[in-house]
């Protein structure tokens, strides 16, 4: 079974917790994603921080542009893992 991750980069917290519940039903995606704040180099305020969603993608039947598109809707993008 290959390891096939996704990284989903949101501008907030909010914004994470929305894509991250919005993944389960949009994508019927089993395994919750975990969410890590991601600190911007160089920037100590908080409010520069991005949230990350890491999503576990085993049978890799998910589509990284469809969730490029999905998490736009967010002000957010998907970084190549």
């Amino acid at each position: 079974m290959s390891d096939v991750r996704h990284v989903l980069v949101l501008p907030d917290r909010d914004a994470a917790e929305e894509v991250a519940e919005a993944l389960g039903e949009r994508f019927g995606v089993d395994e919750e994603p975990r969410l890590v704040r991601d600190a911007l180099a160089g920037e100590d305020d908080a409010e520069d921080a991005q949230w990350l969603v890491l999503l576990r993608d085993e049978p890799a039947r998910l589509d990284p542009a469809e969730l490029n598109e999905f998490v736009a809707g967010w002000e957010g993008w998907r970084e190549e893992p």
